[in-house]
């Protein structure tokens, strides 16, 4: 567990110190004083002030970091280097720089995987066009309540044989246990190097299929190299898709909660976050990478989004201003955004409770250890 904090830690770290670095240096590039710079949160146990006049301050809260800009909260508005004093152009720049660093972290971290070997899902022409090494069929998902979820089965897990057959493709396997339906199915699984046998029995699973199944997603999986030319090609189209599919997720969220569906399950907050960071981390640094870059992307996303306190809410207050053509109430502004954020807490420990209900029995035996 303590592994599993400290990825969690770093990886968090990572990704918003990347974000306000943005932030932070299109500040200082477009003439806007920044006050200062922040290694983790307040409070802080020491700053000291740099040549360029920015403190930078390391403080006790060890994830991420943040930037205080002058004039970020509609003061000093006549001050030549204030934010508030800026052309449109300038700041919109500033304000989406941490979401562009963001995606070009992860554009960088999926370029450098596919340069050294990255793991991804494969189908027969790709493996016949590309030297793919370490193929495997993995679970991709375990349906709740389902055969596989009760028999211990995880997200990951290689199957390597089914009773006395050797597994090769995914239509070999989910052909095998749909022709031996009526009887207990012995799995032989890797499950980070380690081998387990586990007994699974087909079931009829409402909702899902007619037949009898175990309740898997299954995905054939390879270890991808590229050249180095063609690794920022992959690397650029994988960022697009990633992002492309992370926007549509989102509007899949909000238009579920609007219709009053509820939160989907598989929405996880920093305890969610941190079970999957462990892991990742188990299975391989290359692993962790691929999460990182994942994570970043997610994070961009997040971060753009139209919702006061956010970037793209202040970003949206900024179109607002320049279609008024004169500035924005900043008491009513402030105000909008100190409720956004309220409601952006009470959200995260919505999903903080739900994932502990969820994951939250190590993590219980954990803190009990302590003391």
């Amino acid at each position: 567990m303590f592994i599993t904090i400290l990825v969690l830690i770093v990886v968090l770290g990572i990704l918003i110190l990347v974000h306000e670095w943005g932030h932070f240096i299109t500040a200082k590039k477009s003439g806007v004083k920044v006050e200062e710079f922040g290694f983790g949160y307040p409070p802080r146990i020491f700053g000291r002030k740099g040549k360029d006049g920015v403190i930078y301050s390391l403080n006790w809260i060890p994830i991420g970091g943040f930037v205080k800009i002058k004039g970020e909260n509609g003061e000093e508005r006549n001050d030549p280097d204030s934010f508030g004093n800026k052309s449109f152009s300038k700041r919109a720049l500033i304000l989406s720089a941490g979401v562009i660093m963001n995606v070009i972290l992860a554009f960088f971290i999926f370029s450098l995987g596919y340069m050294f070997g990255m793991p991804q899902a494969i189908d027969d022409e790709l493996e016949k066009d590309l030297n793919v090494k370490n193929i495997k069929v993995q679970i991709e998902a375990v349906l709740e309540t389902s055969p596989a979820a009760l028999a211990g089965l995880e997200v990951g897990d290689w199957i390597t044989k089914i009773d006395e057959m050797n597994v090769e493709t995914v239509n070999g396997l989910q052909q095998y246990i749909k022709e031996h339906s009526e009887d207990p199915q012995m799995l032989v699984i890797n499950r980070n190097n380690e081998m387990l046998s586990i007994e699974v029995t087909p079931e009829v699973i409402e909702g899902f299929t007619e037949d009898k199944a175990i309740g898997v997603s299954l995905v054939k999986t390879g270890v991808v190299r590229y050249n180095f030319f063609e690794s920022w090609y992959q690397g650029g189209k994988i960022t697009i898709n990633l992002l492309t599919r992370i926007v549509q997720a989102f509007y899949g969220l909000f238009k579920n909660l609007f219709m009053g569906n509820g939160l989907a399950m598989e929405v996880s907050g920093p305890v969610g976050v941190a079970v999957i960071a462990g892991q990742v981390a188990d299975r391989g640094f290359i692993y962790l990478l691929q999460f990182t870059a994942i994570l970043s992307l997610n994070l961009a996303v997040l971060n753009f989004l139209p919702f006061p306190a956010l970037d793209g809410g202040r970003f949206l207050f900024l179109v607002i201003e320049k279609i008024r053509r004169k500035p924005n109430n900043q008491n009513i502004e402030n105000t909008v955004h100190g409720i956004g954020f309220a409601l952006l807490m009470l959200l995260v420990l919505f999903v903080t409770y739900r994932d502990v209900t969820r994951f939250g029995g190590g993590l219980i035996d954990w803190v009990k250890n302590l003391f």
